[in-house]
């Protein structure tokens, strides 16, 4: 069944049809970061270092697609030099993490993968833990996430994809 769900994910549009499509019309109406019962993509969770027990968290967050936009200069200028748009210097899975580290500042991100995107917004579920619960302080695999250098990981870009953006994994 994960093996089947890891293909179907390789070309979401085209294989879950219709389900995509309902769940886009869905996401756009909720708030920017959301609180989700369990994962949209369980496999991809899994592999990130979700554990479906107490202390674990998921959130969808939604982020604008393309280039940001600048302020356009009040007058004395020429046309030509009023470069407005540029790009943001993260990713959009990068700026996902830091919204939902925001929106819960008592939980750490773990990780996050990417759930689905329109013509205009991509979403990511970000994999959150709260350092502070006794059932990730003592679990084995998690139990680092309590120790204090830890705290606001993703803001150092110490999130996978923030170790990617800085070229210390391969791509």
């Amino acid at each position: 069944m994960i093996k089947g769900m890891k293909q179907a994910w390789k070309k979401p549009k085209k294989n879950l049809g219709v389900i995509w499509k309902k769940r886009l019309v869905g996401w756009r109406k909720e708030d920017t970061v959301t609180r989700v019962e369990r994962p949209t993509r369980p496999d991809r969770a899994h592999t990130l270092g979700y554990k479906a027990k107490q202390g674990f968290v998921i959130a969808r967050a939604k982020v604008m697609k393309g280039k940001r936009k600048r302020p356009k200069p009040a007058g004395g200028r020429r046309p030509k030099k009023a470069g407005r748009f540029f790009s943001a210097g993260k990713s959009n899975q990068i700026l996902a993490e830091e919204r939902a580290a925001r929106k819960f500042p008592n939980l750490e991100v773990l990780n996050s993968y990417y759930v689905g995107e329109d013509g205009q917004h991509a979403w990511f579920e970000v994999i959150l833990a709260d350092p502070s619960h006794p059932s990730i302080a003592k679990d084995s695999e998690r139990g680092w996430l309590a120790e204090k250098q830890h705290r606001g990981r993703v803001f150092r870009s110490l999130t996978s994809r923030g170790k990617r953006m800085r070229g210390l994994r391969k791509s």
